[in-house]
């Protein structure tokens, strides 16, 4: 079952007083305010100050650095699909390091949830850039994109991820074959269906076995998880993003 869409210095400066008129000498104690701990401040020979941190009447000046961005909220083991056009609504999906469709990912999507692969042969989180890979069940355990064929270009899928809600958009179906490690790369390459393209934005794919469709053509081969041969992908791009 396989589905994408890929959205995605400091200077050393002079030492300046605020509210003095002489440098303080080294190992000079600040006068606490009350109720407030004593701070031992140091200078070493290039004027730099040291020790710990620098009182209210320590300012730096020249360069400035940019500012450290900030690290990104650990993603939940859980998120949420919703695709308004199909019904669906807070479906959970459950990260778990492996690939579409394996031993792990099957075992999860047979509790009638759907799950995303992390790691080598995965795909990246919500809202990153990259493939955010989803696959789930379409004909059992509950069946939860059971209707997916039928998702047209255009349709949004809200994943809920923590304190945010990420809207993607549908761009593009394709299909996987399981017996093609050409067409497995491709499934869950960064860009969706383009190995070695380097990624711009943050895509989603969402994927369910064409089941119904491989049996009609007489196609009955499954691998050793019971996933058929083929797959049916939706692919999408982020398109916004707001609080959940």
């Amino acid at each position: 079952m396989g589905r994408t869409r890929a959205l995605l210095g400091t200077g050393i400066g002079s030492v300046l007083l605020a509210a003095c008129t002489t440098d303080p000498p080294p190992g000079a104690v600040e006068a606490p305010e009350p109720g407030e701990p004593t701070r031992t401040v140091t200078t070493d020979d290039t004027g730099e100050v040291t020790g710990s941190a620098p009182p209210p009447w320590v300012t730096r000046s020249g360069p400035s650095a940019p500012p450290t961005p900030a690290a990104p909220a650990a993603e939940p083991r859980t998120s949420y699909v919703s695709i308004p056009a199909l019904g669906l609504r807070e479906v959970p999906v459950q990260r778990y390091r492996g690939r579409p469709d394996d031993a792990p990912g099957t075992a999860i999507q047979d509790t009638g949830v759907m799950a995303s692969p992390r790691g080598p042969g995965g795909g990246v989180g919500p809202g990153e850039v990259g493939n955010f890979l989803v696959t789930g069940h379409r004909t059992s355990h509950g069946a939860p994109l059971a209707q997916l064929p039928a998702l047209a270009d255009g349709a949004r899928v809200e994943v809920r991820s923590g304190d945010r809600v990420l809207v993607y958009r549908v761009t593009a179906t394709r299909e996987t074959s399981f017996r093609s490690p050409a067409s497995l790369r491709a499934q869950a390459a960064p860009v969706p269906g383009r190995p070695g393209v380097r990624p711009t934005e943050a895509m989603l794919t969402l994927s369910t076995c064409a089941t119904p469709e491989d049996h009609a053509a007489g196609n009955y081969w499954s691998d050793e998880f019971g996933n058929p041969e083929h797959r049916i992908d939706k692919i999408a791009v982020l398109v916004r993003e707001r609080p959940a």
